[in-house]
């Protein structure tokens, strides 16, 4: 039964996106092409001082996402520490400094790692203006990074990638405020909750006095999943009745989580004049996406393990409203884009279950990635395989009319190198470092041994790929880990976003050269397999050493 039900799943909602890519890809393809500015967009702009018909180098594109950023986090950083003197504080302290910079650092990298408990921590204000607002911002961000980069294939001989403004704000009031209105409406209908009543106290059937946490869920819901952002109101995030209560809010979670991502390449195959090269990166995307979901759910029914035994299944850590099935189909979204939500608790997966969404996250969360970071990163990886194509066949490698010559496969290599790096640094001076071991093992591990190996990895694995979920065993509210996720965060998003626009900008001052005999095509069945292929392999030869000391030596126990 659980084989033709995880089909059934997969198959409706590849469906539906199958029917939204075209003409959502379309819609997003002609925001970011269109020369009409709306009022609105006009009047930010004069706002913001910035003229939008005004092209920017990679450089300038690259400066204007830096000092954007900054100044979120800034104003995040300030609204935390300032919080008790706030309205609608609901009576919360400020949060410590090293915590307050975690989540600045984690909103404005589109990460949503959460070091606390939402619902006491953070009042309505703090949520609102900082956290939602970022929720949007960043997303936004992610996707002009990402058009940028199609620009860049786009052009002949420009040197320009765009405006970053006029492609900041598009992206807002175009794609993610109309979309995220609607669903935050359906999902209200649905039962979330939106409301500011702050706290309620209410008696039990037992006979004691519990304090029930409201909120304006229905509104952050919406855009964290669409902006593949993450994080949750509440701590037990989506397995919350209050965050995500019935089976079709569920299904519609998973499908704002991945709706953009898997569009993205259509916008992709518009704007650089072939849509088969879309469907080849989509088509890749999903290959990946449907292998991992697929794995998932059979390693999560096999019972190994004698509780899961005696179970007949892995249930443990599991919502009973989802079963197995959809709480795979879940985790393999969230952590195949840049989500990080979650409606059961990674850390009570089977060992090999566990390593599954690590993986997602290891793959460089391409299938399909975040909000223009899964596109973005895809477009790298695919610079990577017709270079190692040219090799094989012994000529210069082109993808889409575009050289890759020394320079543009550098920077594509250094791409790749940044999150292993991160990755496996963060988690070395974990425990090499002695002062900051005493603190991983004595207050952040609840799990000792290898599992507790495989919190911390994954923990880094989140931070540094912008994800956000973590294992559930983890204490990560000390000092080190505060400031050293940060950290992760901050290097794991603008590093790379940098050197992507740099290659933007290479490929944009080139002109575009003739195909021949000897061009690789990169729209066939072919290019797919190789594409999957060169994911697949630079992160089993780059994370097997580490997942061999963690997730797979407990399952091998």
């Amino acid at each position: 039964m659980t084989a033709p039900l995880a089909l059934l799943s997969l198959g409706a909602v590849l469906l539906v996106l199958a029917a939204l890519y075209r003409p959502f890809g379309d819609y997003m393809a002609h925001v970011y092409s269109t020369d009409r500015d709306w009022r609105v967009e006009r009047g930010v702009y004069r706002v913001l001082g910035v003229a939008p018909r005004t092209e920017q180098t990679w450089p300038a594109y690259l400066r204007s996402v830096l000092a954007f950023s900054f100044v979120g986090m800034v104003v995040v950083y300030a609204l935390q520490r300032t919080q008790q003197w706030l309205p609608w504080s609901l009576g919360l302290p400020a949060p410590s400094e090293h915590l307050s910079f975690n989540t600045a650092a984690s909103f404005v990298g589109n990460t949503n790692w959460q070091s606390y408990s939402p619902e006491v921590t953070l009042g309505y204000t703090v949520q609102a203006a900082g956290l939602v607002v970022q929720n949007f911002v960043s997303a936004a961000v992610g996707m002009a990074v990402a058009v940028a980069v199609v620009r860049g294939f786009a052009s002949r001989r420009s040197g320009t990638i765009g405006n970053f403004w006029v492609d900041l704000v598009r992206g807002c009031l175009r794609i993610l405020l109309p979309v995220a209105t609607v669903a935050a409406l359906a999902l209200v209908v649905g039962g979330v909750v939106q409301n500011v009543a702050g706290f309620t106290d209410v008696t039990t059937l037992a006979g004691g006095t519990q304090s029930i946490p409201g909120g304006p869920v229905a509104s952050q819901e919406a855009i964290k999943m669409l902006g593949t952002n993450g994080g949750g109101f509440f701590n037990a995030n989506s397995a919350h009745p209050f965050e995500n209560p019935t089976q079709w809010t569920n299904l519609l979670q998973i499908l704002l989580m991945l709706v953009i991502p898997f569009c993205l390449p259509r916008t992709f195959g518009r704007m650089v004049g072939d849509h088969r090269q879309g469907y080849a990166i989509a088509g890749t995307m999903a290959a990946i996406f449907t292998v991992s979901f697929l794995a998932l759910v059979a390693l999560e029914s096999a019972a190994m393990g004698t509780a899961p035994q005696l179970a007949g299944a892995a249930t443990e850590g599991k919502e009973t409203r989802f079963g197995i099935v959809w709480t795979a189909l879940f985790a393999t979204t969230g952590t195949g884009t840049s989500t990080g939500a979650v409606n059961s608790m990674h850390d009570s997966y089977t060992a090999l279950g566990g390593m599954l969404p690590m993986l997602n996250m290891m793959l460089g969360e391409v299938a399909p990635g975040g909000v223009g970071s899964g596109l973005y990163g895809m477009l790298v990886l695919a610079v990577i395989a017709v270079f190692v194509a040219g090799l094989l066949v012994g000529r210069t490698p082109e993808y889409l009319g575009k050289k890759v010559g020394p320079r543009e496969i550098k920077l594509a290599s250094l791409y790749i190198l940044v999150t292993p790096t991160l990755v496996l640094a963060g988690t070395a001076l974990s425990f090499a470092v002695p002062a900051l071991r005493d603190s991983v093992e004595g207050t952040s591990i609840w799990n000792p041994g290898v599992h507790g190996m495989s919190e911390v990895l994954y923990a880094f694995t989140s931070a540094a790929n912008n994800n956000g979920s973590a294992f559930a065993g983890i204490t990560a509210n000390t000092p080190w880990l505060n400031t050293a996720l940060g950290v992760a965060i901050l290097l794991g998003r603008f590093v790379p976003i940098a050197l992507v626009l740099a290659l933007a900008g290479s490929l944009a001052a080139q002109d575009k050269v003739p195909s021949s005999a000897g061009t690789l095509p990169t729209h066939r069945p072919q290019f797919v397999g190789l594409l999957a292929g060169v994911v697949v392999i630079l992160t089993v030869l780059t994370y097997f050493p580490v997942l061999a000391l963690g997730p797979l030596a407990e399952g091998l126990i």
